[in-house]
């Protein structure tokens, strides 16, 4: 009812058929487009987003690379069942959400995450916009641990930024049975761009977007075109939190990966082509649950990237022979060391126990451990 009421109130002031013409032929409907990349269809993943009117979620999705598919449909309830009449009239506790389909080679999670938060006011608690009421209210709903991670941290980051003066609304949450919406929801910014236009316009999203938005949509655009798709033959090689980690930027859960306590002596090398990156000597417990060092091994080849996702900067650490994402360079470790701390996912690395140097062709490296 109420998107019904948005719309009267906005076609009350649309004059003449001349303004119909120029908006529905020249209307912007997605916010941004970048250049498709083919997609590996036994690689797809869904995840699952609550942004307020499902009308005004597809599309930025939808304009992607390695985006497949945004369907509109209820999520986060109990219910065995959900509609737009049970939803709507509150016999239910789903929202109104978007199921994305992506190929994680191409784009990642925590990309989709940055883009969710630049359609919504993620402050707002009791709906979105114009719609008001439980199913509008937003929320990111998890099927991992991983990606719970990733959307808490993203909420952590943008409080911490003071962007805003309230605080972040969105809900994370666990995923629940996804009920698609009724055919003629899907698409909705497509198969009537006129409507779904002044739409957003009149419920005050659009202009939202664009005043508190529009950098970081830019932003996130130009650090996907330029990065690169890795190779598919990778997998045969790593596991799949190896894979994830190195080849699509993911996080691994600390405090449960190999590496974090680990107080033997000897040496990291990257888990994609052995090159020598850490040594044990420089290892430190940081209490974040991640091994951390506070400097890189003489010789190391690793590249320092700056890294826009989750709504802060920061310094990406990645492998300079194999293009591996290691993890991120922080400031606040060791005063005594140089305050740095290289903080490394346990998945993209592999020990090398002093003991084993010599078998492992790693021989010249055990004169460090002889030194210190």
């Amino acid at each position: 009812m109420k998107k019904i009421q948005i719309l009267i109130l906005v076609l009350l002031g649309i004059i003449g058929w001349t303004f119909y013409y120029f908006n529905s032929t020249t209307m912007n409907t997605t916010t941004t487009v970048t250049p498709k990349t083919e997609t590996n269809p036994w690689n797809l993943r869904k995840a699952y987003f609550a942004g307020g009117c499902f009308w005004c979620m597809e599309g930025i999705f939808e304009a992607q690379s390695g985006v497949t598919a945004a369907v509109s449909g209820y999520a986060g309830g109990v219910q065995e069942d959900a509609n737009y009449e049970l939803v709507s009239a509150g016999n239910t506790d789903h929202r109104e959400a978007v199921e994305i389909s992506y190929d994680p080679a191409v784009i990642s999670y925590a990309t989709l995450v940055d883009l969710y938060f630049t359609q919504i006011d993620p402050t707002q608690a009791d709906g979105q916009f114009g719609d008001r009421g439980y199913r509008y209210t937003t929320a990111i709903l998890y099927t991992t641990d991983e990606e719970k991670q990733i959307a808490e941290t993203a909420i952590a980051q943008l409080e911490k930024s003071k962007k805003f003066d309230k605080a972040i609304a969105v809900k994370v949450e666990p995923r629940t049975t996804f009920f698609m919406a009724e055919e003629y929801h899907q698409d909705y910014y497509k198969k009537s761009v006129f409507r779904y236009s002044l739409y957003k316009e009149g419920s005050g999203r659009k202009g939202y977007i664009e005043q508190t938005w529009d950098e970081k949509i830019a932003e996130i655009e130009a650090w996907q075109s330029g990065k690169t798709q890795k190779p598919v033959n990778l997998k045969d090689k790593l596991t799949d939190i190896q894979y994830r980690v190195t080849q699509e930027e993911g996080t691994e859960v600390p405090f449960k990966n190999p590496y974090w306590d680990n107080h033997q002596s000897g040496i990291y090398v990257d888990i994609v082509d052995g090159s020598p990156l850490f040594a044990s000597l420089d290892k430190f417990d940081s209490g974040t649950g991640w091994p951390s060092f506070t400097r890189v091994m003489t010789g190391a080849s690793i590249v320092e990237k700056t890294d826009t996702q989750l709504f802060s900067t920061r310094t990406e650490v990645r492998s300079k022979n194999a293009d591996s994402h290691l993890g991120h360079l922080f400031t606040d470790g060791p005063v005594d060391q140089w305050g740095m701390r290289y903080c490394i996912n346990s998945a993209a690395l592999r020990f090398v126990p002093v003991t084993d140097l010599d078998k492992e062709w790693y021989g010249e490296y055990k004169q460090i451990f002889d030194k210190r």
